[in-house]
């Protein structure tokens, strides 16, 4: 048990644990690979007394390397072990592709909201563009109201006539 943890035995009968044989030499290379690979990992994030630690770690490692060469497995949950590198190669190109995919679909979000924008934009100088045309029409329509009132004898209200339109050209 760890200083939190708590361990639980379970007792097997024996005609289960009978078949069972001790890890093959492949699979603890196999696992003492991953520990190593485990350990370095472990020691790039250490950043002071890496000597202490890289020492604790190693004993651990013989020690359950130790226990392996004596543990006794399943033999059809062998096989699992060694596919666990090819899964995690497998896993790495799907996230790799994941993250290719999730940039390309950034980058299309962006666009989309570009061109959004400009669209937006667009349409408010059209609505301003609107609203001065009707404005425009409002003042038109008073200006024509006041040419064309009729009073109430019916004549109309025309603009007088600049004095030079009166006078006619003279002809030979």
């Amino acid at each position: 048990t760890g200083e939190k943890g708590f361990s639980k035995k379970v007792k097997l009968p024996s005609a289960k644990t009978g078949s069972w044989k001790t890890l093959s030499e492949s699979s603890r290379q196999f696992l003492e690979t991953v520990m190593d690979s485990i350990i370095l990992s472990v020691l790039c994030q250490q950043r002071e007394r890496k000597g202490d630690v890289q020492e604790h770690l190693n004993l651990l490692k013989e020690r359950v390397l130790r226990c392996f060469r004596t543990l006794k497995v399943p033999p059809q949950k062998l096989g699992n072990l060694k596919n666990l590198s090819n899964l995690q190669m497998a896993e790495k190109q799907m996230l790799r592709a994941n993250e290719e995919f999730l940039v390309r679909l950034q980058e299309e979000i962006n666009e989309a909201k570009q061109s959004a924008d400009r669209r937006e934009e667009n349409i408010q100088q059209l609505q301003y563009k609107i609203q001065v045309l009707k404005n425009q029409l409002e003042e038109d329509e008073k200006k024509a109201k006041k040419v064309f009132q009729e009073n109430v004898s019916g004549a109309l209200h025309l603009p007088e006539l600049p004095k030079r339109s009166l006078q006619a050209p003279t002809l030979q």
